[in-house]
């Protein structure tokens, strides 16, 4: 491959995860050169891939990477190896950048400081970033670094939705609904030509949302505060009478931290079948007639459901529902189960007019940012 120095490298961090892309500027928008994955971060089972645009595998390697900052040492290695080039700028995606960290923007001191301060907001999420962040920043010292919030995108919700039904004051030091998957969702958005009035976004993966869009913008969304919110997930629990939480506090025990171990890594699917979070298995396992697998996906659909119907209300109608995400995209057994019972809507998986799978592309879309905000 040719040396290129126009290119961008995007980062997308997942928990165990670093997926990446290196884009230059093509004809009409940015084109991929490169694309893989660091998998199994620090697990015996940790891999290494790097592929062209075509799919072929350029590299594979099995080995155990201990953290994202090493993944990240190993595939800027290995890009110098295929792409020949240093890249021009690391675009990031950032899962929260708390209250002050709204939109997408170039990387300074001030910008590390507030995500610092900001890790109480998800501190799952920010400490990861803020090492990525800081490991690019070593590896690539004259090389500006952008991050991509997954909240921005959710700016525009009104007032009733982002205000949560709690004091006031907690209003103020920024507990409110923020939304996430907003760079899934912008990509959505930007391959809608002409964007329908009224649309249904629905990101189902590891991590779920389901987001209303109106004109073209975010007026509600199922995750809130942070990303467990909305609908049960692989490990998160999604919406819980609050009233729940208080019981595990006073006669469970359970510190703050064993509390959100509680709800990120052991609810949701994983809770309802008792031991499994991966979709296909739940499917397989269905198919044999196992009741707490068929528990788990009809829990899962019918929660989606529930708020395709609430967001068709809100929107007044609905003109097309969006499935993305892993399980948004690949599963087409998902999609007919969810869209069961909702034909009054006018909902056919089978209709491309009314319900539509395409893959969610956050890294174009951070590529995209990450260049507007260069000014390349």
């Amino acid at each position: 491959m040719p040396a290129n120095d126009n290119a961008i490298l995007v980062l997308n961090s997942g928990s165990s995860s670093l997926k990446f892309g290196l884009f230059i500027p093509g004809a009409n928008d940015e084109q991929l050169i490169l694309e893989g994955s660091a998998d199994n971060i620090g697990r015996d089972s940790g891999s290494l891939r790097i592929g062209d645009v075509s799919g072929k595998d350029l590299l594979r390697r099995d080995h155990i990477l201990e953290s994202q900052p090493e993944a990240l040492t190993a595939i800027i290695d290995a890009l110098h190896d295929f792409a020949h080039t240093a890249p021009i700028a690391v675009g990031h995606r950032v899962v929260h950048g708390g209250p002050h960290l709204r939109e997408h923007q170039r990387i300074t001191p001030a910008v590390i400081s507030t995500l610092e301060a900001s890790v109480h907001f998800a501190p799952l999420h920010i400490p990861q970033s803020l090492a990525l962040i800081r490991q690019a920043q070593r590896a690539l010292p004259n090389t500006p670094n952008f991050a991509c919030f997954d909240t921005a995108f959710h700016r525009t919700l009104p007032e009733v939705a982002a205000h949560l039904p709690i004091p006031t004051r907690f209003r103020d030091v920024g507990v409110i609904r923020y939304g996430f998957h907003g760079l899934s969702c912008e990509s959505v958005v930007a391959r809608l030509n002409p964007i329908p009035q009224r649309v249904i976004i629905a990101h189902l993966g590891n991590g779920s949302s389901i987001t209303a869009v109106l004109d073209g913008k975010s007026v509600d969304t199922s995750m809130g505060l942070t990303p467990t919110g909305g609908i049960p997930m692989s490990t998160r629990s999604g919406d819980l009478d609050p009233g729940v939480l208080i019981y595990l506090l006073r006669n469970e025990h359970l510190s703050a931290d064993e509390l959100e171990q509680l709800l990120n890594r052991q609810c949701g699917l994983f809770a309802f079948s008792n031991d499994e979070s991966d979709m296909q298995v739940l499917l397989a396992r269905e198919a044999t007639n196992e009741p707490t697998a068929a528990l788990a996906i009809d829990a899962f659909c019918t929660a989606i459901r529930k708020y395709i119907g609430a967001y068709a209300a809100l929107l007044g109608g609905l003109d097309l529902l969006v499935f993305t995400g892993g399980i948004g995209q690949h599963s087409a057994p998902i999609r007919t189960r969810i869209c069961s019972g909702l034909g009054f809507l006018g909902l056919d998986p089978g209709n491309p007019n009314k319900v539509l799978a395409l893959p969610a592309q956050e890294e174009l879309q951070i590529a995209r940012h990450t260049r507007v905000l260069l000014g390349a």
